[in-house]
């Protein structure tokens, strides 16, 4: 086989999953997802054929399909079950990455008042060159299904898991693939909230706040489908934000909700720019400096509106009612425990400024590199700037406008 699996090479692959009437080999063939054997021919004691490339272990196939290019992997992901499992693994994404085959891929993602899933995709690899030529790519509507209730999406949140796009709302979840569009129903959470934080940490994906009567942190595993309850939030809030870096969860900002009033509880102006922080790995709760309600709170005041995770920093949104801010939060800088960097201000138009209705939307895109950030105001002529923020530059530039059709749009991106 050539080193590498170009378009014209890909035939002969997918031929090459099917089973071969010349060669036989002493084991049990591998189950396809689609394609399943007649329960005669599998009590049969015959040893059924297997094709060639189904032999190889799967460190050697993986090495085969990580140069397949990007176009036919919707397509490789349908031929057989091991294949689809393979390309889901974070091995895959790997050794993509190692052969600088890997692409980023940001998505805005919005539901209309029809039950339609509308959806956009533009290529990130280069944001300051995406955001003076590229355009967005917009896909067909896809209908919901049917037993998604109405408005138990209007607040969703997104986590991005591989190349699959989790929709999180209030009582439902959906999956959305971002190589075929189609998109598939998944268990809710254990507990119904609106307005919640939620972010994809190595490989799960972690919610918290959005509720009144609990403050249960949740987990989702996307190979089992199954949520649980993982620890309990110091605070319950309600209009928060989430952010995932240096394996870290925060909950940032919101309306404290719910609960008692203790010794060193945050008034809700300090609530609405603070953060608490939960460590996945261990399992706890960083604490705040001399017993501190929360672990950070954004200087100078103001409302959290929107926040993501860059690498180990975390980089917030706040409004000031007359001005927005950028911050930088890196952890285990400084006396109290983690150090606030101000950043440039992202230029957001003058009529949003007054406008009153405004939504926001944050996205890292890699590590280090850039965090795009969307603003979405509901008034007409400003909806829809994208602002797209260098890392390593410091400098905001202006993005391709997202099209009229995706009003109150979320970000999520995806390497595949």
């Amino acid at each position: 086989m050539a080193e590498t699996c170009n378009s014209r090479s890909f035939s002969w692959l997918v031929k090459s999953c099917l089973p071969d009437p010349r060669r036989e080999i002493a084991r049990a063939p591998l189950e396809s997802h689609h394609c399943r054997q007649p329960a005669a021919a599998a009590a049969s004691p015959a040893v059924a054929a297997a094709s060639p490339i189904s032999s190889l272990p799967d460190d050697l196939l993986l090495e085969c399909l990580s140069r397949v290019p990007l176009s036919s992997l919707p397509s490789l992901s349908l031929v057989c079950r091991r294949f689809s499992l393979l390309l889901d693994s974070p091995a895959f994404l790997d050794i993509r990455r190692s052969h600088g085959r890997l692409r980023r891929t940001l998505h805005a993602l919005s539901f209309s008042d029809l039950g339609l899933l509308v959806s956009a995709a533009i290529h990130a690899d280069d944001p300051a060159t995406a955001a003076a030529a590229a355009a967005w790519d917009c896909a067909s509507p896809i209908p919901l299904p049917t037993q998604i209730l109405d408005g138990s999406l209007s607040h969703a949140r997104l986590a991005a898991v591989g190349r699959s796009i989790y929709i999180i709302g209030r009582g439902a979840t959906l999956r959305y693939d971002t190589w075929t569009g189609a998109i598939a129903p998944r268990a809710p959470t254990l507990f119904p909230r609106k307005k919640f934080a939620a972010a994809a940490i190595g490989g799960k994906i972690y919610v918290a706040g959005g509720a009144a009567r609990t403050s249960a942190v949740e987990e989702y595993d996307p190979s089992a489908d199954a949520w649980r309850v993982v620890a309990e939030a110091p605070l319950r809030r309600y209009g928060c934000v989430a952010a995932a870096a240096g394996g870290v969860f925060y909950v940032i900002g919101g309306l404290r909700v719910g609960g008692r009033e203790t010794a060193g509880s945050l008034d809700a102006h300090v609530c609405a720019g603070s953060m608490d922080a939960y460590r996945v790995g261990t399992g706890a709760w960083v604490r705040g400096r001399a017993g501190a309600a929360a672990v950070a709170v954004v200087p100078g005041g103001g409302c959290v509106v929107g926040a993501c995770g860059a690498g180990t920093h975390v980089y917030v949104l706040a409004s000031h009612a007359v001005e927005v801010s950028f911050w930088r939060w890196e952890a285990g800088r400084g006396r109290r425990g983690g150090e606030w960097t101000r950043l440039e201000p992202p230029p957001v138009p003058g009529r949003a400024r007054l406008g009153g209705a405004v939504r926001f939307s944050c996205a890292a895109v890699g590590d280090d590199k850039v965090v795009t950030l969307a603003y979405v105001p509901s008034t007409a002529g400003a909806e829809g700037a994208v602002l797209v923020y260098d890392i390593a530059g410091g400098e905001w530039t202006r993005g391709p406008d997202l099209p009229r059709g995706l009003r109150r749009a979320a970000f999520a991106c995806v390497e595949c």
